[in-house]
């Protein structure tokens, strides 16, 4: 195609300083890219955009901040990331007013506007907005995990899943709670630990109206109704509805408990029954009744006694109909009906369907009597 000195191409209408900018810009048009990489073969559509590329081989970082020292291996870069310094965010949405500091990032935004998913994965079909969404993506087909723990081995599809991964050695915890000092890994972790004090539950059951504070347990908690158990028990083939509660469960059969308090030196399965269990040193009652001031150490305990404000008792006998607002208590009804009593005393003999009654009933081999009248002979 002969070009004119107007430097316009006439199939776009897009204007350019000089001959050699226009000529560089047609190749976008045709598709050609005549400068090839000569270590990884990799085809560029001009000299300039050869040469930046040539950088990530040679490691070489020409252009430096002058405020942080971090280095780029091309100019417009750079000038991308001074604006973090001087908060300039020139390239503004039409649509919803949000401002970035790179046109690249608009592009990406706008796409939530027009629903636009132009990167497609070629396996399942499934599009994305972005392509480094879909380059990650492509790897659940390829089972590639490009980023390797140098510490104990284990690899991620994702270089942020490393990092955060890493903290795990390094005890680097960033995110901390203004609330209670509580300090987190990730910053999502630290937004669903702020619903605790803010009460947000955001994630609501279409089925039975229980609201959640993160997606995970409303997606967990969608089982009870669908009634699936996707983790099985490789030993005893026990089915559970969250792949967390069969790692624990697994630990009954090895043994293992590897949560260790440090003031009194017990041992807990699960990180959670630990972070309970320390409230007891500590005293802290984190969770607390709106509607009579009364705190818990446990979220489960306090969902157990709002029930008593509320009326609600989820827990119902299938056999007689009978309700109860805690599971535990339902599991020992049902032991009237099937005759179990599983807690044994080593004594006499003498079987229970409570733990509760063992103990009561174990006094009278002791001899314990732990409750005193107070008052007083007159």
């Amino acid at each position: 195609m002969e070009l004119k000195e107007t430097s316009v191409y006439p199939h776009c209408g897009k204007g350019f300083e000089s001959k050699e900018q226009l000529v560089e810009h047609i190749r976008i048009h045709t598709g050609q890219k005549p400068f090839t990489c000569p270590q990884c073969e990799k085809h560029f559509s001009s000299q300039g955009r050869l040469t930046a590329h040539m950088r990530i081989h040679t490691g070489e970082r020409p252009f430096t901040c002058v405020q942080c020292g971090k280095s780029f291996t091309n100019k417009r870069n750079l000038e991308t990331h001074m604006r973090i310094h001087t908060g300039e965010r020139p390239y503004l949405c039409v649509h919803c007013g949000k401002s970035f500091t790179d046109k690249k990032c608009l592009d990406v935004h706008m796409r939530i506007h027009t629903g636009e998913r132009p990167y497609l994965c070629v396996h399942c079909g499934k599009s994305f907005t972005r392509k480094n969404i879909l380059d990650v993506h492509m790897r659940t087909h390829t089972g590639e995990r490009p980023y390797t723990c140098s510490q104990c081995g284990k690899s991620f599809t994702r270089k942020n899943n490393l990092d955060v991964h890493m903290r795990v050695h390094t005890g680097e915890r960033p995110y901390t709670c203004v609330h209670c000092g509580k300090s987190f890994t990730q910053n999502k972790c630290l937004d669903v630990h702020m619903r605790i004090h803010t009460g947000e539950r955001p994630y609501t059951c279409s089925q039975c109206g229980k609201s959640f504070a993160n997606k995970r347990n409303l997606d967990v908690h969608m089982r009870v109704h669908t009634g699936e158990r996707r983790y099985t028990c490789p030993q005893c083939e026990k089915r559970f509805t969250d792949k967390r509660n069969l790692g624990s469960h697994i630990k009954t059969h090895t043994g293992e408990r590897p949560y260790t308090c440090s003031q009194c030196g017990k041992n807990f399965i699960q990180r959670i029954s630990l972070d309970a269990h320390m409230r007891i040193h500590t005293a802290e009652h984190p969770y607390l009744c709106v509607y009579c001031g009364k705190s818990f150490t446990k979220k489960k305990n306090l969902d157990v006694h709002m029930r008593s404000h509320t009326g609600e008792r989820p827990y119902t006998c299938s056999l007689c109909g009978k309700s109860f607002a805690d599971k535990r208590n339902l599991d020992a009804h049902m032991r009237i009906h099937t005759g179990e009593r599983p807690y044994l005393c080593v004594h006499c003999g003498k079987s229970f369907t409570q733990k509760k009654c063992l103990d009561v009933h174990m006094r009278t081999h002791t001899g314990e009597k732990p409750y005193t009248c107070t008052e007083t002979e007159k």
